[in-house]
């Protein structure tokens, strides 16, 4: 088994929830194996404030986390990323930069919370429920035994594990 750090990119178009809720909880459930990262195709300047709470409610540090830009992460001297996952169905159709190294992507669309309609205990159940279906992915993907699959089974499984759905007992 390899002690290989994998870096992980996940891209939304606002990089205000989704994709930082990602970040947040791939670099808890795949310490010391994944680092992960976000980023937005136009980001939006913030992260949304129920995104915030949500984190620090999980005991998240977030402190450090920002809305940032794609474009960050395609510079020479960016960190090279082993994965790159769309978490938006708009960014997921966009023209993304060219990620040197060829790494591993897939899709894992989930519905946007911060455009969610409700009331603020809808909105906060929503961004909860958004988050629990990313967490089970990523627990899902941190969980694979990288090194032992070859890239195309690694590629399907990515694929595969984008597709999963919450089991219907979760509210929200």
């Amino acid at each position: 088994m390899t002690s290989r750090e994998y870096n992980v990119l996940f891209l939304c178009t606002g990089n205000s929830a989704r994709s930082v809720m990602a970040e947040c909880a791939i670099n808890r459930w795949g310490k010391g194996k994944f680092m992960g990262y976000s980023a937005g195709s136009h980001p939006k300047g913030s992260i949304h404030p129920l995104t915030l709470e949500l984190l620090n409610e999980l005991h998240y540090e977030t402190k450090h986390l920002r809305s940032k830009s794609w474009d960050e992460f395609a510079t020479p001297n960016s960190p090279r990323f082993d994965f790159v996952f769309t978490v938006c169905d708009q960014a997921a159709a966009e023209q993304c930069p060219v990620w040197p190294g060829q790494p591993i992507t897939a899709h894992w669309g989930v519905a946007d919370p911060a455009a969610f309609e409700g009331t603020e205990e809808e909105k906060r159940r929503f961004f909860a429920r958004i988050y629990r279906e990313l967490e089970n992915r990523i627990k899902i993907f941190t969980n694979l035994r990288i090194d032992a699959l070859d890239s195309f089974a690694l590629q399907q499984r990515v694929k595969e594990i984008g597709r999963t759905t919450p089991p219907d007992t979760w509210e929200g």
